[in-house]
């Protein structure tokens, strides 16, 4: 496990996560929505990834999450970037996280972002799973994201927005050996996966699993966090991690969120005492929304 990122104690303090970075960048006027999506700026405008990050750093906190979730060598090779060149971009990532820490002067953790398969192809099956790949197929695609991500040393990559049990798998195969811990985080409905597995056996993988310093869900409804953070730290013993969006809900076809926002930055204080310790926002929660969470567990 890397010094910068100790084990994690089921009675410590919660630590606060940073919420969407589309978002913050969508503020500052950038284009996020190509194939790329966010990791379209590590080559075009990386200043404005330092500035988003810098955002939630000043809203209080204290991991900041890379621009990797939707980048692929695929993806960076179709913007004319070759492989070398891609390796370097998925590092950059990491660099222009530790820039933005550095210049807060405030100490923060650097994750990683590893997204999943559905992610990539940019059409919102992240939100459904099953693409009828093998785990094997699926580790062999990751395996590469994950090496140059290692490569640059990150506190901890982010196994994100997982839609089943079969990529979860190939995530955690892919980064066995890497030397850098991760978290686990499942996007999930209807306390099930977006696959529709349940969420013993999902979080089940991560048990034993010393590489694993925590388990848990994001980019789902608000509603969803609680009962899913007692159940990850009730099968596998780990801290939780739990970074809910606003609640709306993502129209793929129109491209488009809709429908109420539910974010309470209040129920952080119930996440934290169900065992989550690493605490944040997705997708539609702004630094605002950060730091109202922030005060809430500070206060509490």
């Amino acid at each position: 496990m890397s010094p910068a990122f100790p084990a994690l104690s089921l009675s410590g303090r919660a630590l606060v996560l940073d919420g969407g970075l589309s978002d913050q960048l969508a503020a500052q006027g950038q284009d996020v929505s190509g194939e790329l999506w966010t990791a379209r700026l590590l080559l075009d405008a990386p200043d404005a990834l330092v500035a988003a990050h810098a955002a939630y750093l000043r809203a209080g906190a204290e991991v900041v999450t890379t621009a990797g979730y939707q980048a692929s060598f695929e993806g960076f090779a179709r913007r004319g970037a070759g492989r070398a060149a891609a390796e370097r971009l998925f590092g950059d990532g990491v660099r222009l996280a530790r820039r933005a820490v550095a210049e807060s002067g405030r100490r923060a953790w650097v994750a990683a972002s590893v997204g999943p398969y559905g992610a990539v192809l940019a059409d919102g099956s992240e939100y459904r799973g099953r693409y009828g790949l093998s785990v094997a197929e699926l580790t062999r695609f990751h395996r590469p994201r994950v090496e140059a991500l290692a490569a640059a040393g990150p506190d901890v990559l982010a196994l994100e927005t997982v839609p089943d049990v079969r990529e979860a798998e190939a995530l955690l195969r892919a980064a066995e050996g890497c030397g850098v811990p991760v978290w686990l985080s499942y996007t999930v409905a209807g306390g099930r996966t977006r696959a529709g597995q349940p969420l013993r056996e999902a979080f089940a993988l991560a048990a034993g699993e010393d590489q694993v310093a925590a388990v848990g869900v994001n980019c789902c409804d608000p509603r969803e966090v609680l009962p899913a953070v007692g159940l990850a730290v009730a099968v596998t013993g780990k801290p939780a991690v739990a970074y809910p969006n606003s609640g709306e809900d993502w129209d793929g076809t129109a491209g488009r969120w809709r429908g109420p926002s539910r974010f309470a930055p209040e129920a952080a204080v119930a996440w934290r005492a169900a065992g989550a310790r690493l605490i944040g926002g997705c997708c539609r929660v702004g630094p605002g929304g950060i730091a109202a969470m922030a005060e809430q567990l500070a206060g509490a």
